[in-house]
Parts: C-alpha cells; sequence; structure tokens
C-alpha cells in the first residue's frame, strides 16, 4: 500500500470535509463521514489531525485562501472605477453561483465558530481576511483609476464584505440572479461615491 505524505492526507480530508459540510451540514460531518469520503481509515485522520476541531479550522482558513481568486479585479485599461467594482462584484456572484453549497458551507462554519467560545477567534480571523482581501482589492482599483478613496481603505473594504454578504444570503435563500445582479450594481454605485474619482 503507498504511503500518503502527510501534507496530501491533510489536503485529502480537508476537501473531504469540505464535500461533507457542503452536501450535509456541519452536524454531519463527523469524523468517520470525512474519512469515509475521502476514502480513508480513521486512523489516516488521527495521522493527519489532532481533532475534528482542528481540521475544521485548517478548512476555514484553507477555504478563505481559495476565495482570493473571486475579489482580486481584472484590471483592463480605460475602465472606470464604478466599471471595476461592478466587473468584481458580478464575477464574485458568478463564483457563489457556480457552487452555492459551498458557499453555504462557509457560512455554517461562521456560524459554527460564532457559537463556540474557543473557536470564537477563527470567526473573526476569517473576517479580518475578507477585509484584508476586499482592501487590496479596493486599493488596486483605486491605482489604476487614480481614484482617491475619502475614507480609510479598511473602512470601505468593511462596506464591500457587508454587501457581499447581503448578496450571498440573499441570493442563497430566492436564487433570483437579475436581484443579485441589481445589487452588484447598487454596491457599485455606494462604493464609487466614496471616492473621489478623476
Amino acid at each position: 500500500m503507498t504511503r500518503i505524505p502527510a501534507a496530501e492526507r491533510r489536503a485529502a480530508l480537508i476537501d473531504a470535509a469540505l464535500r461533507v459540510v457542503s452536501r450535509n451540514g456541519l452536524a454531519q460531518a463527523t469524523t468517520r463521514a470525512i474519512v469515509a469520503e475521502a476514502g480513508m481509515s480513521l486512523a489516516s485522520f488521527h495521522y493527519a489531525f489532532d481533532s475534528r476541531d482542528e481540521l475544521i479550522d485548517e478548512l476555514i482558513t484553507t477555504v478563505v485562501s481559495r476565495e482570493q481568486q473571486a475579489v482580486l479585479p481584472d484590471l483592463i485599461p480605460g475602465q472606470t472605477l464604478h466599471e471595476i467594482l461592478e466587473a468584481g462584484l458580478l464575477r464574485y456572484f458568478e463564483h457563489l453561483r457556480a457552487d452555492p453549497e459551498h458557499e453555504q458551507a462557509m457560512l455554517e462554519l461562521t456560524q459554527y465558530a460564532l457559537r463556540s467560545p474557543d473557536r470564537h477567534p477563527l470567526a473573526a480571523a476569517q473576517y479580518a481576511r475578507y477585509t484584508a482581501l476586499a482592501a487590496h482589492a479596493l486599493e488596486l482599483a483605486a491605482k489604476h483609476t487614480g481614484a482617491r478613496w475619502r475614507s480609510p481603505v479598511d473602512r470601505v473594504a468593511r462596506v464591500l464584505v457587508a454587501f457581499t454578504d447581503g448578496l450571498t444570503l440573499t441570493w442563497l435563500v430566492d436564487r433570483d440572479d437579475d436581484a443579485a445582479r441589481a445589487v452588484a450594481t447598487a454596491a457599485a454605485d455606494a462604493l464609487t461615491r466614496m471616492a473621489d474619482t478623476r
């Protein structure tokens, strides 16, 4: 039998955990369900992780890192700030539409972290990462267009994160694509008004 390196074993278990949480919810993501999904033994799990909570912590960190690709803007010469922001929000929405269970799992993991006193810092870290990614995207957009944010970019980033959270939850409930795209346009309008543009 081929021995799987520890890093590959951890990555496979994280991917399996995300599939189980996405499909069945966090309550059903037991250690046994995760190893069954990964096609591994229970001993393999304990070789890679000390506990299910450690795996869940790593899962949140991994998924937030992967979401970076959905928020960084495509910078095309001649675009306005509004066009860049709207395109980025619409790209995020297409990311949501492509894998809604993934985003639903992330919402569930956030709630799990908030309900567990020892995991609460993980939720704070998750949203700090979202805000940092949003701030980076906003800085790139402003630099590309010669705009200047009127408020500190971290504050504008929190507004962007709030818009994407609202868009995500509302769309998961009603699956109204047109309404979600209208929210993206309205969010781009509101964010653009927070900047001095040339």
